[in-house]
C-alpha cells in the first residue's frame, strides 16, 4: 500500500501581549512627563476666557432629573460655599480640562473631595477608611483627583473659618501624604498595593497622638455609631408594621413609598419592574452572592432623595427580608448617567453607566460592597435607565466637617491623601507617577496654590447662583 502524504495541522495562534515596561524604563516615563509639564505648572488657575455660565452648566444636569427635586438639590447646594462645592463636579470638570495635564493616568473617582470618603464595613466586617461615592468614576489624570481633593480641604478650611497659614497646612498635609504613599507603593509589589487598606482601628492607635484625647473619643463614638449602621438598624429607622406586615415609613419629599407615588395599578407594574431589576442585577454579581440574594424576597420600596450633587437623581431605597423579617437586606438602586469627566476625556468603555460606575469603584475600593452590581431597565415613561446597587448602610459613616479644628482636619487631609494614592496605584503606573511626583515638596506646594485659587472661583460660582435665585432664575427650597 502506497504511502499518503499528511498535511501538518495549522498552528493556533496564540494572543499576546507586549512585555510590560521594566521599573527603569517606568522611572524614565515619569521624568519624561516631569520635563513635558513640571510639576510647578500646577499651580496655575487661570478661567478660560470662554468659561461657561456656572449656572447654564448646573441647568443643564437638570434635564434628566426629577424635576420636582431640583429646587432641593439647589437648596442643599446654597447651604455654603463648600456644600456649592459638592454639588458643581461638572463645573471643576470643565476648568479642569484647560488645566496642564501630566498624561499620567489611572481610574479617577471624578469627584474626589473630602466628603466623599469615610468608613464603612469591609467583608470581614472590619470598619475600613476609604472613597465611597464614584458616580463620576472614569479613567483619566491622576492629577485632577488630587486637585479635587485639595480645593476641597481649601473650600471647608475657609467654610469653618481658619486662617489662611492653618488651611494651607491642611492642604499641603494631604498632598504630601499623596506623595509619600505613592512612593512607598511603588516601592512594593503588585499584592502588596492591592491588599493595602486603611483599617481605621489601626489608624486611631498609631496616629491618635496628633490630635486632643477629646477628639479621639469622639472619633470613637462616631465609629460605634457607623458600626451600628447597618440592615437592621435601617429597618428600625426606615421601616414600620402596618397590618402585620413590614412598610418603609413616608417622609416626603426625602421618602416616599411606592404605593404613594403611583396608583395601585402603576405602582404594581413598577414593583414587577424593580423584581425583573433585581434579578437582572443578580447576573452581575459572583455565584456565591447571586445565591445570597436569592434567598430574600422582595418586601417594599421607595424613593429616596440622597446626597447634595445627587439629589434629583433617581434611587430606590428596596426592602428584603430573608429567613423572617428580622432577617433584613436594604439595597438601593441609583441612578447613573455619564459622568462629568466625559466631556472632557474619552467616553467611558462601558455601554452601562452603572457598570461604569461599579467597575470604577471596584477598581479603587480596597474592599467593595459584597452586593455591588448594576442593571438596565426601561421605565413606564419608556426611557432606558442605568443603575447600580448597593447596600443603602453597611457600617457607613463620615466625618463631621463642622466640628473639625485645623489639627484633626490636619489628620483627616492625611487619611484621604493617603487612600487617594492607594486607589490610584492599583490602577495607574505607580512607579511613573511616584518617579514625577519625587522627593521634594514641589508639587504638594504648587497644588495649595491651586487649590487656593480654585477656592476663589468656588465663591464666584456660588454667589452666582445665589443670584440666579435671587431674581428667579433658578428655584431653591432650603431646609430639606
Amino acid at each position: 500500500m502506497a504511502a499518503t502524504a499528511t498535511r501538518p495541522k495549522p498552528r493556533r495562534r496564540v494572543a499576546t501581549t507586549p512585555p510590560a515596561p521594566s521599573f527603569d524604563e517606568r522611572v524614565a516615563r515619569g521624568r519624561a512627563a516631569r520635563a513635558a509639564c513640571p510639576r510647578s505648572s500646577h499651580a496655575e488657575y487661570v478661567p478660560p476666557p470662554a468659561r461657561r455660565d456656572p449656572v447654564d452648566v448646573l441647568s443643564e444636569q437638570d434635564a434628566t432629573r426629577v424635576p420636582e427635586l431640583v429646587p432641593i438639590r439647589y437648596g442643599r447646594m446654597l447651604v455654603s460655599a463648600f456644600t456649592f462645592y459638592r454639588g458643581a463636579a461638572a463645573l471643576m470638570a470643565g476648568d479642569l480640562a484647560t488645566s496642564p495635564v501630566s498624561g499620567l493616568q489611572c481610574q479617577l473617582c471624578g469627584d474626589a473631595h473630602l466628603s466623599n470618603f469615610g468608613v464603612f464595613s469591609a467583608p470581614d466586617r472590619r470598619l475600613v477608611f476609604d472613597l465611597n461615592d464614584f458616580d463620576e468614576t472614569l479613567p483619566g489624570p491622576f492629577e485632577w483627583d488630587v486637585k479635587r481633593l485639595a480645593a476641597s480641604l481649601e473650600v471647608a478650611g475657609r467654610d469653618r473659618g481658619f486662617k489662611h497659614r492653618d488651611r494651607r497646612a491642611v492642604v499641603l498635609a494631604c498632598v504630601s501624604q499623596y506623595r509619600e504613599a505613592m512612593r512607598i507603593f511603588a516601592g512594593q509589589g503588585h499584592l502588596a498595593v492591592w491588599y493595602a487598606r486603611l483599617d481605621v482601628d489601626d489608624f486611631i492607635a498609631r496616629y491618635g497622638g496628633l490630635v486632643r484625647a477629646r477628639d479621639i473619643r469622639s472619633a470613637r463614638r462616631n465609629l460605634e455609631k457607623a458600626r451600628s449602621k447597618d440592615s437592621s438598624r435601617a429597618l428600625a429607622k426606615l421601616t414600620e408594621r402596618v397590618n402585620g406586615h413590614v412598610r418603609i415609613i413616608s417622609t416626603p419629599p426625602l421618602v416616599v413609598p411606592l404605593g404613594e407615588m403611583l396608583p395601585d395599578r402603576e405602582a404594581n407594574e413598577i414593583e414587577e419592574g424593580v423584581r425583573e431589576l433585581l434579578a437582572g442585577y443578580q447576573r452581575t454579581l459572583a455565584q456565591d452572592r447571586r445565591h445570597l440574594v436569592s434567598e430574600y424576597r422582595f418586601v417594599d420600596m421607595a424613593h429616596k432623595v440622597v446626597g447634595v450633587g445627587s439629589v434629583g437623581a433617581r434611587a430606590w431605597i428596596m426592602l428584603l427580608e430573608g429567613r423572617d423579617a428580622g432577617d433584613p437586606l436594604v439595597l438601593q438602586a441609583k441612578e447613573a448617567g455619564a459622568s462629568v469627566l466625559e466631556r472632557h476625556l474619552k467616553a467611558s468603555r462601558y455601554k452601562n453607566c452603572g457598570e461604569r460606575v461599579v467597575q470604577g469603584q471596584r477598581f479603587m475600593q480596597a474592599a467593595s460592597d459584597i452586593f455591588l452590581g448594576w442593571e438596565r431597565v426601561v421605565g413606564m415613561d419608556g426611557k432606558t435607565r442605568d443603575f447600580y446597587v448597593r447596600q443603602l448602610w453597611d457600617g457607613k459613616g463620615s466625618a463631621v466637617i463642622e466640628e473639625m479644628d485645623p489639627a484633626r482636619m490636619g489628620v483627616y487631609a492625611r487619611m484621604c491623601g493617603w487612600t487617594l494614592a492607594r486607589a490610584h496605584a492599583r490602577s495607574g503606573d505607580r512607579v511613573a507617577i511616584a518617579s514625577y511626583l519625587g522627593v521634594k515638596p514641589t508639587f504638594d506646594r504648587a497644588v495649595a496654590d491651586f487649590a487656593d485659587a480654585y477656592a476663589e472661583q468656588n465663591d464666584l460660582d456660588y454667589r452666582a447662583l445665589q443670584a440666579a435665585v435671587t431674581d428667579g432664575r433658578i428655584q431653591a427650597q432650603a431646609g430639606v
